[in-house]
Parts: structure tokens; C-alpha cells; sequence
């Protein structure tokens, strides 16, 4: 499997460890992950925003264990905030998480399922 982070100079540039595009090559295998929420395993669901996209990204982290893969092999993220209030936060913790990996990224501020969710994280990975 290749990936090729594409930014073409004909658009503007991303800001904050993402890539415009990602071009998959030589791929044998799709992850679709399910948005992915701020509760532990046994319910739980911290306050803060910090402590739950931590929690969220340990979860999208989980589903990719379960497929063999991890944040390396994630191509597109889409994120769904509750409030424009934690953009910068949520950049925080993406680019602590996913460190100089750059995927496809798209961040919404959206009515979330659930008042207690501040986020939610679905991913595409590949291998």
C-alpha cells in the first residue's frame, strides 16, 4: 500500500496536519470506522472536551486494532463537533494523536446524538 498526500497549488493550503487529498495505491483491504464516540467500554463520559476526544480517538484507535491497522493507515477523518468553541482543542489532540500522519481531514460543527458527546470521529483506513 502507497499513500500520496496531494496539495495542489491551485487551492489553498491545509493549515494544522492535513492533506487536501490522499491518493491510495496498491490497497488490499478497507476500513470504514463508524463515528466514534467520547464513552469508555463501561459507559462512562469525562467532562471535558480534552479528556473526550482523547477517549474518542481511543476508540477509533480500538476499531482499528480489531482490523489489524492503526493511525497510519487512516486516509480520511471526518469529525463532528458540538461547538465551534473546541476547534482548536480538537486540532490539539488530532495532531498529538495522529502525529506527522496527514489522512484527508473534514471537521463539522453538527447537533451530535447524544447532549453528553462534545465529538464524534469516523475514519476510512486502508491496508
Amino acid at each position: 500500500m502507497k499513500l500520496i498526500s496531494l496539495n495542489s497549488p491551485s487551492a489553498p493550503q491545509p493549515a494544522g496536519g492535513y492533506a487536501q487529498a490522499v491518493e491510495v495505491r496498491d490497497v488490499q483491504r478497507t476500513l470504514y470506522v463508524s463515528g466514534q464516540i467520547p464513552e469508555s467500554a463501561s459507559g462512562g463520559v469525562p467532562l471535558d472536551f480534552i479528556s473526550q476526544a482523547r477517549l474518542a480517538w481511543g476508540n477509533v484507535r480500538a476499531q482499528l486494532a480489531a482490523a489489524e491497522m492503526s493511525v497510519g493507515n487512516v486516509v480520511k477523518v471526518t469529525i463532528f463537533l458540538s461547538s465551534r468553541d473546541y476547534a482548536m482543542q480538537n486540532r490539539e489532540v488530532r495532531q498529538e494523536v495522529l502525529g506527522s500522519h496527514a489522512p484527508a481531514l473534514t471537521v463539522i460543527i453538527a447537533g451530535i446524538f447524544d447532549e453528553r458527546w462534545l465529538l464524534e470521529i469516523e475514519a476510512v483506513a486502508v491496508a
